[in-house]
């Protein structure tokens, strides 16, 4: 059976627990592995150098980065219509996985931290001024995508790109910063809630 290793309240954890729930991958999920205390231990730094969360065990089979693991997941449990094989049609939704990781994580992280982690590193009140206006901006950038296409991030269809993606718009939602009205992001984020995935692993009030 599928293992997979870290706390469920992680954004990239849930990515992974999503495409189970869309691909109805058994699986059981631990918070660290058995015996381990954190990433910090030893035994999952061998697993993961990066001492970072999720982490996926198939017998002797280990792989670690979420976005790799939900590639894999795709190709290896007849995700086909989630990740398709025709290159054309494979790389908006590589794209838009790509661009969440990059762009919009990007975007987020330090407001992310000042309103929701309450760190102490992030509280400036200009860098987080700016931090809220590139959030903003990328979200816009979302928007627009969604405008385009009148339904999913990579087409009409949906796709692997919307588990990233829709956990971000999740992200958004719920942390306490004014909100642009972008009314295709808000239909999105409603047709999405529609998915047992995202009810139970997305939109479910963690941030």
């Amino acid at each position: 059976m599928l293992k997979i290793l870290g706390r469920a309240s992680s954004i990239n954890v849930r990515k992974v627990l999503w495409v189970c729930e869309e691909l109805d991958i058994a699986f059981r999920r631990e918070d660290w592995g058995d015996g381990f205390k954190s990433p910090q231990d030893a035994a999952f730094k061998n697993m993961n150098p990066n001492a970072l969360i999720p982490v996926i065990q198939e017998g002797d089979f280990i792989l670690w980065e979420s976005n790799a693991i939900i590639r894999y997941l795709a190709n290896a449990y007849g995700g086909g219509w989630l990740y398709p094989e025709d290159p054309r049609a494979r790389a908006p939704v590589d794209q838009w996985i790509d661009w969440q990781a990059t762009e919009l994580n990007t975007s987020w992280r330090y407001a992310f931290m000042s309103l929701v982690r309450h760190s102490p590193a992030h509280q400036d009140p200009r860098l987080l001024a700016a931090a809220s206006k590139g959030w903003s901006h990328t979200m816009g950038i979302l928007n627009a995508q969604l405008e385009r296409t009148g339904a999913y991030v990579a087409g009409k269809a949906f796709s692997l790109a919307d588990i990233p993606v829709g956990l971000s718009v999740n992200r958004w939602y719920e942390t306490p910063l004014d909100h642009p009205d972008f009314p295709a992001v808000r239909a999105y984020y409603e047709r999405l809630t529609l998915r047992k995935g995202y009810a139970t692993y997305g939109r479910n009030g963690t941030p």
